[in-house]
């Protein structure tokens, strides 16, 4: 990057150190902190619609719904993250790739199992083998994306679930008694008044969520602790021009402030939400809010008659 780097046993140590740091794979490096925010910032709305999806199917009254709903709860939650992880990505490529063998290559007259091997006409490839690489990263990103959200939404759901029968049955009754069908007494009272009861588990979850980008390097993707495992070794100088120690405690240090200081965000954002979503509820958060204790809007405005009442 700089031109003072050309020569890499001339330079003393600040620039050395400079030039390592500013290498072109330090740069993915530090893109690679850009697809890990990236993946975080789909997959939470994406996992919350499959878990939104996943609660309603398992509370309807049509069986084979509900059982489809719960099934999916239980089947993803019971199977181990990283077995999930390893089979649906190949299970889901393959399965791409047999579809688009079926609709592009009719003539096909040769098994596509062959032993342990999974083979395929060359049309049929996803992507196929003369795509940019930039192709096959945003498919390898997006089988992860969906990975995760699959993953993650069966315990979203789980916890939706919980929320949603954790809202007091009187409240739906109440609605009903004033004309609400049931679509409506859903939408207007259940699901507005759920979100307090469930916002302690999908914290949780979202805490998770981020402590499972690592397994980025499973499916493919070269995330910061592939990178943080790369660099920090003691490279030959086919891997970098700046061979070193093995350097591996400092990156992966770096990555421990990275998802420290990002958890700790994540926790700020979160308390205020539950501050939020806790005014004027029947809860000890909402009753610590109408006594001045809490930090919750509109603290100390005359709103101590709404006690029990639900916002």
């Amino acid at each position: 990057m700089f031109s003072f780097c050309s020569d890499p046993a001339s330079l003393d140590t600040v620039r050395w150190l400079t030039c390592y740091l500013s290498t072109g794979k330090h740069m993915a490096f530090y893109m690679s902190f850009a697809t890990v925010l990236l993946l975080l910032a789909i997959t939470a709305p994406l996992a919350l619609a499959f878990g939104f999806g996943g609660a309603i199917a398992a509370r309807a009254q049509f069986a084979p719904l509900a059982w489809l709903g719960k099934g999916y709860i239980a089947i993803v939650r019971g199977v181990p993250d990283i077995a999930f992880f390893l089979f649906f990505v190949i299970a889901l490529d393959q399965g791409v790739e047999w579809l688009r063998h079926q609709v592009k290559c009719p003539d096909w007259d040769e098994p596509i199992r062959q032993g342990n091997d999974f083979i395929v006409c060359s049309v049929a490839k996803m992507p196929l083998n003369s795509a940019p690489q930039w192709m096959h990263e945003i498919y390898g990103f997006t089988l992860a994306v969906l990975t995760f959200a699959i993953v993650f939404g069966a315990f979203a759901a789980n916890v939706l679930y919980g929320a949603m029968r954790a809202v007091p049955r009187a409240q739906v009754e109440t609605a009903e008694a004033y004309g609400m069908n049931r679509h409506q007494s859903f939408w207007r009272v259940l699901v507005p008044q759920m979100w307090l009861y469930a916002l302690p588990g999908l914290s949780n979850l979202w805490m998770v969520l981020i402590k499972a980008t690592p397994l980025l390097f499973l499916l493919g993707v070269e995330d910061i602790v592939y990178w943080a495992r790369e660099l920090g070794g003691s490279k030959t100088p086919q891997f970098t021009d700046y061979p070193h120690p093995d350097w591996r405690m400092w990156y992966f240090l770096a990555l421990l402030i990275f998802y420290l200081a990002f958890t700790k965000l994540s926790e700020v954002v979160l308390d205020r939400i539950t501050r939020r979503l806790s005014y004027g509820q029947a809860t000890v958060a909402g009753a610590a809010q109408r006594k001045g204790r809490g930090k919750g809007p509109g603290t100390g405005s005359g709103n101590e008659k709404t006690e029990g009442t639900p916002a």
